[in-house]
């Protein structure tokens, strides 16, 4: 008898939490979950008297109180400092916590930063009046990098790569115009060569007159100048009997 009520009662209490599960992962019971998103980066340069690192936080299904915020940062010998421990309100202080009157964003501000601030800084956010393990989160950090060389601003660094842009942009147009128009030359002097009319071919006719008459002409020639030094001579010895007495 006692086997065959233990039996039910056991069924009981595995429906009873399957249920509970089931339940658990659809959201029918009620858990305080906390998401925190930080910046990944954020860089400046040793002109910067002050630098604001965002937070912002979601709280589902969590207590109406106002949640505990925590700020962290681990330094480059991955030692980790607790940055508020007094909530950190005291505007002339290193750091300065701040609530903003947008829901569910706070920020942690670096007053009189130094080389020394590069670290990686972790936001946490924290209900205090809840038991759930999620109610308690830690963000995934923002780096922070304070450089000892002068940074150019986004106005100078957005007008740099706009004219960047615009000169790569002249260059394709340029390189396209010149393809054209090489192309296009290119055209004209074939069809130039097309359009030529093909030498002519000569007769054998007309190669021997060529041939008959070059012979001709030289052939005067060397007549005119064999009457020419007979002249020569002819004068020569005339003028020698004159001159005898």
């Amino acid at each position: 008898m006692y086997n065959k009520m233990a039996i039910p009662k056991r069924v009981n209490i595995i429906i009873t939490l399957e249920f509970n599960l089931i339940l658990l992962y659809t959201g029918a019971i009620q858990t305080c979950t906390v998401g925190v998103k930080q910046p990944s980066l954020l860089e400046v340069d040793y002109t910067y008297q002050t630098i604001t690192i965002p937070c912002d936080f979601s709280a589902i299904n969590c207590p109406e109180t106002q949640p505990q915020v925590l700020w962290f940062r681990q330094n480059v010998h991955h030692q980790l400092e607790n940055l508020c421990p007094d909530q950190c309100l005291d505007q002339r202080g290193k750091f300065t916590m701040t609530l903003s009157q947008i829901p569910n964003q706070t920020s942690l501000t670096l007053n009189k930063v130094t080389l020394n601030d590069s670290a990686i800084y972790f936001c946490g956010i924290a209900f205090s009046a809840s038991t759930e393990p999620r109610s308690k989160q830690t963000g995934p950090g923002t780096m922070l990098v304070v450089r000892g060389s002068k940074l150019l601003s986004h106005e100078v660094e957005n007008f740099l790569i706009a004219a960047l842009c615009l000169l790569s942009m002249y260059t394709a147009v340029l390189s396209a115009v010149f393809i054209v128009i090489s192309k296009s030359k290119l055209k004209e002097t074939k069809k130039i060569e097309t359009d030529a009319p093909p030498p002519k071919k000569r007769s054998a006719r007309h190669i021997f007159q060529e041939i008959a008459q070059e012979l001709y002409q030289k052939r005067y020639v060397e007549t005119k100048l064999g009457e020419r030094d007979d002249n020569i001579y002819e004068n020569r010895r005339a003028q020698s009997n004159f001159e005898k007495p």
